[in-house]
């Protein structure tokens, strides 16, 4: 059993929702202003089909993309469980921060869809890495708060897309995100932590055969520099779980962190990308617009 230190940022009342899932001290997490008591964790060992899909991610990159990873896990976050909230821009993003993932040192069990494991071969390779299979828009998504609250309670990292798609805003900010990752943290009190990247989009285009080796291939010549930045604990202090709302409020606070993480990414880019892909569709149904720059 691994004793994890206090961290800052978990609202006294996700106590009792914390200790529900087996997670939770004898009391609870604390506030903002007040210390963390010990949890007791069983420690989650990372699978080796996991460890090489890490370090062949690495590899994959290097010849198409420079990958700038800045940011920190601390140590009292490095022992779990935590949960990492990214930012989703394109098809080849999950493997620039499975990527950076490699270099910061963790192995969070990602949050998938559900096609990705009925694939004959890629469904093997997600279940032997120790993945978490979420079937949106079926009755049964929510066995996966159970799974997931489930890893949690195993002392396991886990790292999801709250958006649940890639982002279809123009300017490729952070759309309003669903509230599935938002159940999870309030049912367990587990921390999240903002994760924010950029780049990845101008390494392949959003989909089709011809335009993602036209632009794969460019990638090996002008090797955009892709950028992924671990942030800090988002503040879910002084929501009440059992409040009306409360899923969407913290939701809107984890979308809002991944906004404040990206803008220094694209200082040079503070409205629109630079590279815009024509195939990729637009709208604007789903904008957040708390912390959108003007």
């Amino acid at each position: 059993m691994t004793p994890v230190p206090p961290v800052p940022g978990v609202p006294t009342a996700l106590a009792e929702p914390a200790r529900a899932a087996g997670i939770g001290g004898p009391d609870g997490a604390a506030g903002a202003a007040g210390p963390v008591p010990a949890v007791s964790v069983v420690s989650w060992r990372v699978p080796r089909v996991w460890r090489v899909l890490l370090f062949l991610a690495r590899l994959v990159v290097v010849p198409i993309a420079r990958l700038r990873v800045t940011g920190d896990v601390p140590a009292e976050l490095r022992a779990g469980p935590v949960i990492f909230a990214v930012n989703h821009i394109g098809p080849f993003d999950p493997i620039a921060v499975t990527a950076a993932c490699r270099v910061m040192r963790v192995a969070p069990r990602l949050m998938a869809t559900g096609g990705l494991f009925r694939a004959p071969v890629v469904g093997s390779v997600m279940r032997a890495a120790g993945h978490i299979r979420i079937n949106r828009r079926q009755a049964n998504v929510v066995e996966a708060v159970d799974d997931v609250a489930g890893a949690l309670g195993a002392g396991s990292h886990i790292m999801g897309y709250p958006e649940g798609r890639i982002t279809l805003d123009p300017g490729m900010w952070p759309e309003r995100g669903k509230t599935g990752m938002a159940r999870i943290a309030l049912r367990t009190g587990v921390p999240v932590v903002a994760v924010a990247q950029w780049g990845a989009h101008e390494v392949a285009a959003w989909g089709g055969f011809g335009p993602t080796v036209r632009t794969v291939c460019r990638s090996l010549v002008r090797r955009p520099v892709v950028r992924v930045h671990f942030g800090g604990v988002v503040d879910l202090s002084g929501v009440d779980p059992a409040a009306p709302g409360a899923a969407q409020r913290v939701t809107d606070r984890i979308i809002d962190a991944i906004t404040a993480e990206l803008r220094p990414l694209r200082v040079d880019e503070p409205r629109l990308p630079r590279w815009v892909d024509p195939i990729r569709p637009l709208s604007t149904q789903r904008r957040h617009v708390s912390r959108r720059p003007v």
